[in-house]
């Protein structure tokens, strides 16, 4: 008896996982469409809210985090804070800061050897003596570009026996100017002067009769249409004319084009369309992708084209053709 109970038992909850895994597959099946329209939750765009909640863990910052966003020491000082970065500089990128007081009064032993002009060579030639006021010449003893403005060679001072000689034959002749050529003509005057006499002057029939405007007759001149004279009415045309004004004529066996506009009979005009060319006539109506996806029999084929056999006409011309 109790084996009999254990076996009921057993085959009931087969049973009843049976009608559960049919439940389960009777379910109709989702709509594919869903798949492309729809990504992720719905959201409403245009608000500032996150598309999944932000956990409470990650709201707070981590220590490496409040380490890296520590800000860096500044190591100024009140006189270096603020400062330009072309303070003084001249166009370079790093700034002239001023002296400490503490280095100011004197140079270390360093400095002194760096700040010591460099040797002559010993095949080295001074320069001429420049003369000049003497504070320039404490500053600049051998200055090369004494007011030269740039210049390789300096302005040498000239000597008193230089600013008193006499002049000789040789230097007037070298600051002659050179004389033009002869067939040189000099500028003309810009303005022509008129004498007085044709300021005067009176001007004399001839040219009064040449300045004077001709006189033209109001129009028209003829009349818009002349006579042909009777001659020219019955003057005859050559035959060399005639033979030249003949028309090019057509080839032999030439055509006159059909005319384009074809008359319509009455018959044609009061003919009315069949039914099956009214049924021909009217357009296929097919549904829409969006309801033909609803539909599992819409690409089925219908048994009478499956039963269907191909004319010999249609199975000739899908043959390839044999070259």
């Amino acid at each position: 008896m109790a084996a009999d109970v254990g076996v009921r038992g057993e085959f009931e909850r087969i049973r009843q996982s049976g009608r559960e895994r049919l439940l389960e597959l009777s379910k109709p099946k989702d709509i594919k469409i869903g798949y492309f329209t729809n990504v992720g939750p719905n959201v409403m765009w245009g608000t500032q809210e996150m598309l999944w909640p932000v956990n409470t863990n990650i709201q707070k910052a981590s220590e490496r985090v409040e380490q890296l966003a520590t800000p860096k020491k500044d190591f100024s000082t009140t006189d270096s804070r603020g400062r330009p970065l072309f303070f003084y500089s001249c166009g370079r990128p790093s700034q002239i800061w001023e002296a400490p007081p503490r280095s100011l009064p004197e140079a270390s032993q360093r400095v002194n050897n760096l700040a010591n002009p460099k040797a002559f060579h010993p095949d080295y030639k001074e320069d001429r003596t420049v003369l000049g006021p003497d504070e320039f010449l404490k500053l600049f003893p051998k200055s090369q570009f004494f007011y030269s403005c740039g210049r390789n060679s300096p302005i040498w001072a000239v000597t008193k026996g230089a600013k008193s000689a006499g002049e000789r034959t040789r230097t007037l002749q070298l600051a002659a100017h050179r004389n033009p050529v002869k067939e040189f003509q000099g500028a003309r005057q810009i303005e022509t002067i008129i004498p007085a006499p044709a300021l005067s002057a009176t001007a004399s029939e001839r040219l009064q009769a040449l300045a004077a405007p001709k006189n033209r007759s109001e129009g028209p001149f003829r009349e818009p249409t002349w006579p042909v004279t009777h001659s020219a009415m019955n003057a005859t045309c050559k035959a060399r004319s005639q033979e030249l004004s003949r028309a090019k004529g057509t080839t032999d066996g030439y055509m006159l084009p059909k005319d384009e506009m074809w008359p319509i009979s009455r018959a044609a005009k009061r003919a009315t369309a069949s039914g099956r060319v009214s049924e021909l006539s009217k357009p296929v109506v097919r549904a829409s992708m969006d309801h033909v996806q609803f539909n599992p029999d819409a690409f089925l084929v219908k048994e009478t084209a499956l039963k269907g056999v191909i004319p010999k006409r249609v199975f000739d011309l899908a043959n390839p053709i044999s070259r």
